[in-house]
């Protein structure tokens, strides 16, 4: 049995005011042509599916066409899209009635009996090969929030335990059914100990820095377990058949480094005989220009030199571009000269990536408490050492009469 593994779409993803549908869309083009060339049996997509939990009409539609292009091109193609912390489960689990003719199953959260068990059928999806011979197991456990596990009683951090609990629950539901010579597939959204992060795009998902689950709560009895949220392709704890497939296009600059992929894997009955990492043309570039923060005459210096492209190119497939600036003083016309250098080019100007220059140890004066009590500092002492601080130098004397200044204007309730 052939299985694509994706995950973390972030469908309707804005980066930084630019829409990006059109990135999407070659993506999910692209993905439509593996289906095809690798003859998969199932696409297991494993969270994050939309940017937020209030998805436009626009990217809702992305989707459905998608699902419907997949079910046309490929007959026999089954389906499991799992919610992640950025999905509503309710939304993406609503129109399940509809899905069910592109067979397509949704979990978007876990559902409780009269008892308050945990329905661990509904976790459990049957994976049939195109000749509808039932080849695998899968369970398909969404995102967990700490109301969505089991009440475990013992030692341990209540939601840690009832993630594995629920794990070890669903994993035993699966050995009772299934026969053999038949595999069993572990989807999750989560955040595993070990799991490289990209800061600037990956949402925290558990208050306390709680999320970090083992991945020894993967049963060795589990072929393959898919996973989403952490946007690095990556093998976790040293296991190559527990992986994250990453996001399919760089979510911010943090990740222009990425290498984002699929992950194609093939199972031989119960056990995985191969897994292939399918890199993911990246339609638009993201461009960090310069690659390290430098003086702003530096900077325009790179700008003015760097090989944009030359021949007209729709706006859409335009470079996005981050100005990388290292601040040794207050650069005020900054931007509008950096606006200048990419006027008329064929990029996206996507803002600035300040950093500032700090003096030696001698000179540093950032600790802990370096404001003290606001309430208690006049505002030219906060500015003094809100200075020293960013730029490792004294404030200069034409900066603090204009502040000063700016103290003694009137407001204009005052006029």
């Amino acid at each position: 049995m052939k299985i694509l593994h994706s995950s973390d779409w972030h469908l309707g993803q804005n980066l930084r005011g630019y829409d990006r549908s059109y990135e999407h869309q070659c993506f999910l083009d692209w993905l439509l042509l593996q289906i095809q060339t690798n003859d998969s049996d199932a696409l297991l997509v494993c969270g994050d599916i939309f940017d937020n939990a209030n998805p436009s009409s626009a990217s809702q539609k992305q989707l459905y066409r998608f699902l419907q292009a997949a079910r046309e091109a490929a007959p026999h193609l089954r389906i499991v899209l799992i919610a992640g912390n950025h999905d509503s489960p309710s939304r993406l689990e609503a129109p399940s009635p509809l899905l069910d003719f592109f067979d397509t199953l949704v979990v978007g959260q876990t559902r409780r009996n009269p008892q308050g068990e945990i329905n661990l059928e509904q976790l459990l999806i049957p994976l049939h090969d195109r000749h509808n011979q039932l080849k695998a197991w899968c369970l398909a456990v969404p995102f967990l929030r700490p109301g969505d596990v089991p009440r475990v009683e013992g030692e341990g951090e209540a939601y840690l335990t009832g993630v594995a609990a629920l794990y070890r629950q669903t994993l035993q539901f699966a050995l009772d059914k299934r026969k053999p010579d038949q595999a069993i597939v572990a989807l999750g959204h989560c955040h595993l100990q070990g799991g490289n992060v990209s800061q600037d795009s990956e949402r925290r998902i558990v208050i306390g820095g709680l999320e970090m689950l083992s991945a020894a709560m993967f049963d060795e009895r589990i072929a393959y377990a898919a996973l989403g949220h952490l946007h690095l392709a990556q093998a976790v704890g040293g296991k190559e058949w527990i992986r994250y497939s990453g996001s399919p296009i760089p979510l911010s600059f943090a990740e222009t480094h990425y290498h984002h992929q699929v992950i194609h894997i093939e199972l031989d009955g119960a056990h995985l005989k191969s897994i292939t990492s399918i890199p993911v043309p990246r339609a638009v570039e993201l461009l960090r220009i310069p690659t390290q923060p430098a003086p702003l005459a530096d900077v325009l210096e790179a700008l003015a030199d760097w090989p944009f492209p030359d021949v007209a190119i729709p706006v859409e497939q335009h470079p996005f571009v981050e100005v990388r600036i290292r601040y040794d003083a207050p650069e005020p016309g900054a931007r509008t000269a950096i606006e200048n250098a990419l006027k008329d080019k064929p990029v996206r100007f996507a803002g600035i990536d300040a950093s500032y220059r700090r003096g030696d140890s001698s000179q540093d004066v950032l600790t802990d408490n370096v404001l003290g009590d606001l309430s208690q500092m006049q505002p030219e002492a906060i500015l003094q050492k809100h200075y020293q601080t960013q730029y490792g130098n004294p404030l200069p004397n034409e900066l603090l009469l204009a502040f000063q200044t700016l103290l003694l204007e009137p407001a204009e309730d005052d006029l």
